[in-house]
């Protein structure tokens, strides 16, 4: 029995502690006819454990001339910028890395322990996200994703990463200019009359001007794609593929939590996102279901000039208005705010179906009210497409909300969701039921200021909306953090349209803070959307 005893041990991983005297003699009578089921258990046992070994690194195996294939074409792609990098990288760590030591010497000696942000050191999410603010354009990019994917990215991950905003430098107008004579390919005053070289906007990966094209006079503004950024951000991005592949092929368990997949999304939204040719045909795409729709006298987005952008330019007509959130300019321009977010709610509910993609931005400064009375959509840049089953999912989802009916707001979510097990639904419709009373509770801030005129004595009263966004993302990162726990894994789609319906609440709460607009009649929030679908196709 006992070397079933240790046998036993050593299919577990684990030897006992046993002395020579303890160890009795064994003869093959004793095994033969004394053990031999116990020993046949032992050896089968281990023999599958073989088995299932051999297995394993047999696909990994038949996986390494992949990966290897993989690394080579990635690596010949991003070149000698790569190395540049590399350089770039070590010296971002370096500079985290001595702030990160500095912390932790200044806690060093508390009788509390080490805070659990300095205990995770560089890959905690506060020095994570300094560490990608050094690390530039790319990774604050990849920052802002990692913001805007709660479904894909831990909460305290999501939440320090919204402190990732673009406050990029303006680049020297002379090295816009050196673009610009590169991408047109011609002398820029053959094309555009002037060009304000102070630009109306700076962000991560690229700068726009104000400007007028000669002949015509028509206002524009140019997007400019800054020095440098694509090379940037395919080596950065490259590097970051290369370093998912191998984690998945070195364990194979990542490889059901799609990192790789994610990695790719997140490769293709960054990459879309400075080839401004395909933001040009997300705009025109806008334009053409607007045209469809008969809504061009209701909303506008910019006109593309197409023969005047590139990848890396891109030029536009030039909208004037203010954002959505400029209360007192809005009644300036229009006698009803509430009947201008109305026709917003309309125009962007209706493109979520009749358009091939909707815009998933729709935070103020690219929400406008026009001087013409019109709504404008600016910034085509952030995309979002539904899938046919999140949709179905989603026009449940949407209805429940008007009527407060939590169980089928639980069931539409169940649905839309990826799950292995059976969800309790009664019981996820009560947790659904106490984040949603939340919102009421949300702090929404209207500042009022008052400025006299000294010529004229007049006041003038200006009222805004000032909200913490961070705090939209933690209402919703509540929903996701709900839904995990009963076992849901929601597509990022659903993530980009309830972050649109938040940015939405908030501008209610201003302009119409009377206005259900999931309830009012006047807003055709899922009732009419396929029918428009249908006559859009």
């Amino acid at each position: 029995m006992a070397v079933v005893t240790v046998l036993r041990g050593v299919s577990h991983g684990r030897l006992p502690l046993l002395t020579h005297s303890q160890f009795p003699i064994v003869t093959p009578t004793n095994i033969a006819y004394r053990n031999r089921p116990n020993v046949l258990r032992v050896f089968a046992r281990y023999s599958q454990t073989q088995d299932l070994f051999t297995s394993r690194l047999q696909d990994r195996l038949e996986n390494l001339p992949k990966l290897v294939e993989d690394i080579v074409q990635t690596s010949l792609s991003t070149g000698p910028r790569g190395a540049l990098r590399l350089a770039q990288g070590v010296q971002a760590v370096v500079g985290v890395g001595s702030e990160w030591l500095q912390d932790v010497s200044k806690t060093a000696n508390s009788s509390t322990g080490l805070p659990t942000q300095l205990q995770l050191g560089l890959l905690s999410p506060l020095y994570l996200r300094k560490l990608f603010e050094r690390m530039g354009a790319t990774y604050i990019k990849l920052g802002q994703f990692i913001a805007s994917a709660p479904t894909l990215f831990p909460p305290e991950y999501v939440q320090e990463f919204q402190y990732c905003f673009d406050r990029a430098p303006a680049v020297p107008f002379e090295q816009i200019q050196t673009i610009l004579r590169e991408e047109l390919g011609r002398p820029i005053d053959t094309v555009f009359e002037y060009i304000d070289p102070t630009p109306v906007a700076s962000a991560s990966i690229a700068q726009v001007h104000g400007a007028r094209i000669r002949g015509t006079g028509e206002d524009v503004v140019i997007k400019v794609l800054k020095p440098g950024i694509e090379d940037i951000l395919v080596a950065d991005l490259n590097f970051i593929y290369i370093a998912a592949r191998i984690l998945e092929f070195l364990s194979p368990d990542l490889s059901r939590a799609s990192l790789v997949a994610i990695v790719k999304d997140i490769r293709e939204s960054m990459l879309e996102e400075v080839d401004f040719n395909k933001e040009a045909t997300n705009v025109e795409s806008f334009r053409n279901y607007l045209e469809a729709m008969g809504l061009t006298r209701q909303a506008t987005a910019p006109k593309v000039y197409r023969q005047y952008s590139t990848k890396r330019i891109l030029t536009m007509e030039r909208l004037y208005g203010v954002p959505l959130t400029d209360l007192d300019s809005i009644k300036s321009l229009v006698s009803s705010p509430e009947t201008s977010l109305i026709t917003a709610l309309n125009v962007w509910f209706g493109s979520l179906l009749a358009c091939e993609s909707f815009h998933a931005d729709v935070h103020a400064g690219n929400l406008w009210q026009l001087r013409d009375g019109r709504i404008g959509f600016l910034d085509f840049g952030i995309v979002g497409r539904i899938s046919p089953k999140t949709w179905a999912a989603m026009e449940v989802f949407l209805q429940s909300i008007a009527i407060e009916d939590y169980e089928s707001m639980a069931s539409a979510l169940i649905d839309m969701g990826a799950t292995g097990k059976d969800v309790d639904t009664k019981a996820f419709a009560r947790d659904l039921e106490k984040i949603f009373l939340s919102i009421q509770d949300l702090d929404t801030e209207i500042i009022v200021a008052a400025a006299r005129d000294t010529n004229t004595n007049a006041t003038t009263v200006a009222a805004n909306v000032a909200f913490d966004e961070r705090q939209m993302n933690a209402l919703f990162l509540d929903v996701v953090r709900v839904g995990e726990s009963y076992g849901l894994k929601f597509p990022r789609e659903f993530a980009l349209l309830m972050k649109q319906l938040l940015y939405f609440d908030r501008y209610t709460r201003l302009l119409a803070p009377n206005m259900n607009m999931y309830r009012d009649q006047r807003i055709n929030v899922v009732s009419k959307q396929r029918q428009q679908r249908n006559i859009y196709q």
